[in-house]
C-alpha cells in the first residue's frame, strides 16, 4: 500500500491523498478467490447453448460462434436487389457496437473485472464507491434517483417505473442485477441495454480513477465489481444525460454501492429472507438495512409488508422525516382478472383510480408490483389528490413492459416458461401463479439451484403445481451438486417423480420427452408444458438456450 512521506496511508475521504497514486498499480484479486455467479452471472453465458448444437428441438437456434454471443443478423438495404444465393444480404458494417468486435472488447473486459471481488464478498463502506464519484464529479448527483430496494420483485418494479417514466416523456436510466444473459443488460438507457462498446467504453474512461481509488484504499480493500459497474451506469447516466435514474440496490440497501445516491424516492418492494449469509438470518436486521436507502426528505413508497417489518421501514422514515406511502392505504391494487397474455387491473393510485390497465405479465404480485412502481411515479411527479397522470399514458406505458425471465414463455407446443425465482418466496408466488392462471395437462419442472440457497425451500414450494421434477446444474461452478439436490428432491417428491441430468440442455429436453410421453394411449398430449427455474443463471442460460436475445 503506497505511504506518503510520513509513512502514512492515504485517505479515501481526502481527494489530496490521491496525489502521486501511480494509475496503473492497482492489483486485481487472483482466480481463486471467492465468486458467486447468481449474482455476478458469467458473460459467457452464451456458450450454454452448446456451440453449433445450439437451440432446443430445432427452435432457437444459437449460431456458431458462442464465444460472443448469437451471430448478428445479416442487413441489406431496403431496396437491393438480391443474387439467388445471395439472400442473407451482407454482414453488419465493421464496428457495430454489438458486433464480434465490440463482443471480444466486452469479454476481455469482463475478464478483468471478474479478477475482484463479486458483490457478494462484501466489505460494508460506501468508501470506496463515494471516492470513485467524487473522481468522476459526482455524476451520481447529476439527476433526480428513484432508488428501489427489497427481497423479491425489484427488478420487475424498476422495469414498470422506467417505462413509467419514458412514457410520461422523460429520458431515463436503469441500473439492475444481476443479468440473465450478458452484463450490459444491467445499464439501460431509453428502456435498452448499453452496447458491447459503450461497456468497454465506459471501463477504460472509469479505469484510471478505479486505480487511484485502489492505490488509496487504507484497508487494503480494492474496489470490487459491483461497486466499479455503479460508477460505470452513474457515469453513462450523466454522459447521457439522463433526466430520471431507476437504481436497483444489489444487496441490502444502506451499505449497497448505490445507496451513494440521494434519491428522492425510496421504493420498498416485499422484504423477506434471501443472502442469509450476507444480511444475516434475522428479517427485521435485513429490513432495517433495507431501510437505509430512505433518505432525509424522501418519500418512501413501500409494498405491503409484514407489520414487524413495516414498523422498522416506518421507524426509519420518522427518523429522517421521510414522507411515507403504503400499499393497502395510500394505493394497492383494486381489481384484478386474468387476461389473454396478461392482465388487466384497475390500480389505486396516490393521484385517484386508473382502470382498464393491461399488464403482459403473469401473477398477483406483478399486480402488486404494478401499483407499487405507480405510486412511485406519481410521487416522483408530486401526483396527490387532485393531481392524477395522463391515464392514456398509464395504460401504454404498462401494456409495452417487458421483463425477461419472469414467466416467460419461449416455446409452444409444448410451452416452455422461465422464471428466475430463486428463493422460497419467489418460489410460492411462481407456484400460486402457474396454479391460478395455466391449465396444464403436465407440467414437468427443470430445477437448477446455487449451493447457498434455500433449495428445499424452493422444491417445496414447487411441488404442488409440478406432475415430475427434472434437477439439473447451471454453468455456475457455485451450482448445487446433483447428488445433493437430487437426494432432496427425491425427499420431496418421492424417487418416481425425480430425474437427474448433468447439464441444463439435456434436462429441457427429457423434459419435454416427459410432457410428450404417455403410458395411455387415450391419453391426449395436449396442455403439456415445462417450467425451468431456481436460480437467475438457470433462468438466463436457458433463454439463450431458447435464441432470446438479452433485454
Amino acid at each position: 500500500m503506497p505511504q506518503d512521506e510520513t509513512g502514512r496511508r492515504p485517505d479515501l475521504s481526502d481527494l489530496d491523498s490521491f496525489a502521486g497514486v501511480d494509475e496503473l498499480g492497482a492489483q486485481g484479486y487472483e482466480d481463486d478467490d471467492d465468486t458467486d455467479p447468481e449474482l455476478n452471472a458469467r458473460d459467457t453465458a452464451f456458450d450454454a447453448g452448446g456451440g453449433a448444437r445450439g437451440g432446443i428441438g430445432g427452435i432457437g437456434q444459437l449460431g456458431d460462434n458462442l464465444a460472443t454471443g448469437p451471430v448478428p443478423d445479416m442487413i441489406t438495404a431496403e431496396d437491393a436487389e438480391l443474387h439467388e444465393l445471395d439472400d442473407q444480404g451482407v454482414p453488419e458494417a465493421y464496428g457495430h457496437p454489438d458486433g464480434p468486435e465490440a463482443r471480444r472488447e466486452l469479454m476481455a473486459v469482463e475478464a478483468e473485472l471478474n479478477q475482484r471481488w463479486p458483490e457478494t464478498k462484501i466489505e460494508p463502506s460506501l468508501a470506496r464507491i463515494s471516492a470513485l464519484v467524487q473522481l468522476l464529479g459526482e455524476p451520481n448527483r447529476g439527476y433526480p434517483v428513484l432508488h428501489v430496494a427489497g427481497t423479491n420483485g425489484k427488478g420487475s418494479t424498476a422495469r414498470m417505473i422506467d417505462a413509467l417514466l419514458t412514457r410520461m416523456g422523460l429520458r431515463v436510466g436503469r441500473y439492475t442485477s444481476p443479468h440473465l444473459q450478458l452484463v450490459t443488460e444491467r445499464i439501460a438507457l431509453d428502456g435498452h441495454p448499453i452496447s458491447a462498446a459503450r461497456y468497454a467504453e465506459l471501463w477504460h474512461d472509469l479505469a484510471p480513477y478505479v486505480a487511484m481509488v485502489d492505490g488509496a484504499a487504507a484497508d487494503g480493500v480494492a474496489m470490487s465489481k459491483f461497486e466499479i459497474l455503479t460508477g460505470m451506469a452513474f457515469a453513462a447516466f450523466a454522459d447521457a444525460p439522463v433526466e430520471a435514474a431507476v437504481v436497483e440496490a444489489g444487496l441490502g440497501g444502506a451499505w449497497d454501492a448505490t445507496n451513494v445516491a440521494d434519491a428522492e424516492i425510496a421504493v420498498i418492494t416485499p422484504i423477506g429472507l434471501d443472502h442469509i449469509e450476507y444480511l444475516g438470518p434475522d428479517i427485521l436486521g435485513a429490513a432495517k438495512e433495507k431501510a437505509g436507502i430512505i433518505k432525509p426528505g424522501s418519500v418512501a413508497v413501500i409494498a405491503e409488508q409484514d407489520p414487524e417489518v413495516l414498523k422498522v421501514l416506518l421507524d426509519r422514515a420518522v427518523e429522517v422525516d421521510a414522507a411515507v406511502a403504503r400499499a393497502g392505504s395510500e394505493f394497492g391494487v383494486l381489481e384484478r382478472e386474468i387476461a389473454v397474455g396478461g392482465q388487466m387491473l384497475k390500480l389505486q393510485g396516490l393521484g385517484g383510480v386508473y382502470d382498464e390497465i393491461f399488464l403482459p405479465l403473469h401473477g398477483a404480485h406483478q399486480a402488486q408490483n404494478a401499483a407499487l412502481a405507480l405510486a412511485a411515479v406519481e410521487a416522483f411527479f408530486g401526483a396527490g389528490k387532485d393531481k392524477q397522470l395522463v391515464m392514456e399514458a398509464v395504460r401504454e406505458a404498462f401494456a409495452e413492459v417487458e421483463n425477461p425471465g419472469r414467466v416467460e414463455r419461449v416455446r409452444a407446443a409444448p410451452t416452455v416458461l422461465l422464471d428466475a425465482a430463486h428463493n422460497p418466496h419467489g418460489a410460492r408466488a411462481l407456484a400460486a401463479t402457474v396454479a391460478e392462471e395455466f391449465a396444464f395437462r403436465r407440467l414437468v419442472g427443470v430445477v437448477g439451484v446455487m449451493a447457498e440457497k434455500d433449495a428445499r425451500g424452493i422444491l417445496d414450494a414447487l411441488e404442488p403445481v409440478l406432475s415430475d421434477v427434472v434437477v439439473t446444474r447451471n454453468s455456475s461452478p457455485r451450482s448445487m451438486p446433483l447428488e445433493e439436490l437430487n437426494d432432496l428432491a427425491i425427499s420431496i417428491f418421492g424417487e418416481d417423480r425425480v430425474v437427474a441430468e448433468t447439464d441444463l440442455q439435456t434436462a429441457v429436453e427429457t423434459a419435454i420427452a416427459l410432457v410428450e410421453s404417455s403410458d395411455d394411449p387415450e391419453e391426449a398430449l395436449a396442455g403439456g408444458g415445462v417450467l425451468v427455474t431456481g436460480s437467475v443463471v438457470t433462468a438466463g442460460e436457458a433463454r439463450t438456450l431458447f435464441g432470446k436475445e438479452p433485454a
